[in-house]
């Protein structure tokens, strides 16, 4: 790794992109300086392994990255948007500086279409049959709960805050948030609710609790549903919510309220009409619902690296896309709201809890698994920061269901004290 004197002194020659070919000595060189225009001329310094320093922007850069061997170099040029995360987490790249902000002007910077469409070839969208569903969950969520406990909030919600101000504390947002999807259903005592993919039990258990609603809530995360389980028991809400340990496309019965708070991101586009007509078969004539969910201001597949190592078979939707649960059944979308910046702050919240600990998440898993979910977070941030992601939340109902509330004022009334 070549000193910071190496680094200084290299770099001088190398502040001013027009002069990249003068300055660069070595073909890999050359290389990473056509790489860093093509993605929009950042203001990052790039330390080959070396001591070349290359850097194209004009003014000062504000991150710098070492590069410890060709090979990394060879494959971040061939597949940016997988490899970069690949030789993050393995130690092959180093960051000087705060990996938030690298990961927002990687994801900010005007990239020539040319290029984008390089970033985002070989992008794909998995099956999401019954045993690839599982899969998928339980590489992310059945991780154990200790793990999540370290960085969540008290009541293990996992799933974008509402912020009533924005100094209000993670616990205090998850609360809000949690009313909030409430109140947007006007959900009263007895309403019989079935939630498709519950978490940790959170939201379920709240709409037991708080608003008298009886509910059936459904996860194929075994870690989850037990926690869940025994959080009921715990709290005395036995009578009142029941966590079944199944897929949500097996759900039956009728209900009046449709909740779905963070799972339509593992359901696939392919699945949607399938999902509109489970929900219209549960529906009764005053049935109404709400789905929460990561999205897209337009249809894209999730960045390669997350899909393959945090993810496997996320994709959050268009809204364009989400209209094909909806309209086929006859279901109307009554409001639509998106929560972007309360997920980055949301995010922001994770990071600074998950950094806290990091040490411990080493001792748990290893340092390569600790500096994946240490990018994972950061550029969860910057996503939302940079509206490369959104957070969508839709509020249906049956269509001539006419007794929902007449403005949104009854979603702010006494804000501050659910």
């Amino acid at each position: 790794m070549p000193s910071e004197n190496s680094v200084q002194t290299n770099s001088a020659g190398a502040t001013r992109g027009r002069d990249l070919a003068a300055s660069v000595r070595t073909v890999p060189g050359r290389l990473l300086g056509v790489f860093l225009r093509a993605m929009g001329n950042p203001p990052i310094r790039a330390v080959l392994w070396d001591g070349e320093v290359i850097q194209v922007c004009a003014g000062e850069p504000e991150v710098t990255l070492t590069l410890r061997d060709l090979r990394t170099l060879l494959r971040l040029v061939y597949h940016p948007e997988l490899e970069f995360g690949e030789a993050y987490s393995e130690g092959r790249i180093e960051v000087e500086g705060d990996l938030v902000r690298l990961m927002e002007l990687l994801y900010c910077a005007p990239i020539h279409p040319l290029a984008a469409r390089f970033l985002q070839r070989g992008a794909r969208v998995r099956s999401h049959t019954l045993a690839n569903s599982r899969h998928n969950i339980h590489q992310h969520y059945d991780l154990g709960n200790e793990f999540y406990r370290l960085w969540l909030d008290r009541e293990m919600v996992y799933t974008c805050a509402y912020f009533p101000t924005p100094e209000a504390s993670l616990e205090e947002a998850q609360i809000a948030k949690m009313e909030h999807v409430c109140r947007k259903v006007a959900l009263r005592p007895g309403d019989r609710v079935v939630e498709a993919g519950c978490g940790w039990g959170s939201l379920a258990l709240y709409m037991a609790r708080k608003h008298g609603a009886k509910v059936r809530a459904f996860n194929i995360s075994k870690e989850q549903i037990a926690f869940a389980r025994e959080r009921a028991r715990q709290e005395g809400l036995g009578s009142l919510v029941e966590f079944v340990e199944d897929d949500y496309r097996n759900v039956a019965g009728e209900y009046d309220v449709f909740m779905s708070v963070g799972m339509l991101e593992h359901v696939g586009p392919a699945h949607y009409q399938d999902l509109g007509r489970l929900i219209d078969r549960c529906l009764p004539a005053d049935g109404r619902g709400l789905i929460h969910t990561i999205g897209r201001t337009r249809p894209q597949a999730l960045n390669a690296w997350i899909e393959k190592r945090i993810f496997p078979g996320a994709y959050p939707p268009s809204l364009g896309e989400m209209m094909e649960i909806f309209a086929p059944v006859d279901l109307n979308v009554l409001d639509v709201e998106n929560l972007r910046m309360h997920y980055a702050r949301t995010a922001e919240h994770w990071l600074e809890r998950y950094l806290a600990h990091i040490d411990e998440v080493r001792r748990m898993f290893d340092d390569s698994f600790a500096r994946a979910w240490k990018l994972y977070l950061s550029g969860t941030v910057a996503a939302f920061t940079c509206a490369t992601l959104e957070l969508f939340q839709v509020t249906f109902a049956r269509a001539r269901h006419n007794t929902m509330p007449w403005t949104r004022a009854h979603l702010y009334e006494g804000v501050g004290s659910a």
